[in-house]
């Protein structure tokens, strides 16, 4: 005997069809908690003007480097626009300490009849192009960025794009001694006269954590001898004193104890990048402490 579905059997099916359908689709409904990333840490290296004095940011390359500090961006000035440029490029901090002490000042300095500088730079923009491989700042293994000065209207400029010898050569245009850098009809000179260490450029291009190296001239720096020694130690003081207000918006500042280097003493290398080793190194603790607070408000947050 084959049993028929009544009309009664069959709206009750119906029923329970929708019921399931409607529990369905109202467990779909309900909000589910997604868990949030934590926002990655951004810890920016900035570099600061000092001539010279600038090897010292070797040493302490070589200190972050072996405590294993993150660098996720390199700032830098005059000085540590030459430094920062070829260690955002791929050399190690021991390479380019080796590349620093056999260094010759020819291969950089190509002195010139004065006409507004007696330095012409070209072969300094010319060294680090080859040795970065013409590589372009935005092709860099870490992001780096050049800090220069607009002379026309004193204004800070952040090279973030385009050739890496000619943005590191119109950092390094110290007034005086270097020829200014025509970038597309503007005139450029050394970044170091408005913006000697660019804590705050870091922070607009997104850093979280900024390091800051110091290494502007110690007031007690020994007497200037020559035309070029005053110009670099003058300036050297006027860099120390603009320098704090951006300073005091770093979470670390690191300050090698280079006074007692003059900023033409291209002899003192290793003198300067010993004095960046130990200055770092007293700077570890705190910077892992504050790596290590970021990271816990961070996971606090979620």
């Amino acid at each position: 005997m084959i049993r028929t579905m009544s009309s009664f059997d069959g709206r009750a099916w119906h029923i329970r069809l929708v019921a399931l359908f409607c529990l369905i689709t109202a467990f779909a409904c309900v909000p589910q908690q997604v868990q949030q990333q934590p926002k990655p840490l951004r810890v920016a290296l900035v570099m600061g003007a000092g001539a010279s004095r600038g090897f010292a940011h070797i040493g302490v390359l070589k200190i972050l480097e072996g405590s294993k500090v993150p660098v996720h961006m390199i700032v830098g000035t005059s000085a540590g626009s030459f430094v920062g440029s070829l260690y955002a490029y791929g050399f190690s901090a021991f390479q380019l300490q080796k590349i620093a002490l056999s260094i010759h000042e020819a291969e950089i300095i190509d002195y010139a009849v004065p006409d507004n500088g007696f330095i012409k730079g070209e072969k300094l923009e010319a060294y680090i192009n080859n040795l970065v491989q013409n590589t372009p700042l935005e092709k860099m293994r870490i992001p780096f960025h050049a800090v220069a000065t607009n002379v026309q209207n004193g204004r800070e400029i952040v090279f973030s794009k385009g050739n890496t010898g000619m943005a590191v050569r119109a950092s390094c245009a110290i007034p005086g001694i270097f020829r200014p850098v025509i970038i597309d009809n503007v005139m450029y000179v050394d970044g170091g006269v408005v913006s000697p260490v660019a804590v705050d450029a870091a922070r607009r291009l997104g850093a979280e954590v900024v390091i800051a190296v110091d290494i502007s001239a110690d007031l007690d720096a020994k007497q200037p001898e020559g035309t070029i020694d005053t110009i670099l130690q003058a300036i050297g003081i006027m860099q120390s004193r603009i320098s704090g207000a951006q300073l005091s918006h770093a979470d670390i500042v690191i300050r090698p104890k280079v006074g007692g280097i003059g900023a033409a003493d291209f002899d003192k290398r290793s003198d300067a990048i010993m004095e960046g080793e130990k200055a770092a190194l007293e700077a570890i603790p705190a910077i892992q402490k504050t790596v290590d607070s970021w990271h816990r408000a961070g996971a606090n947050r979620q």
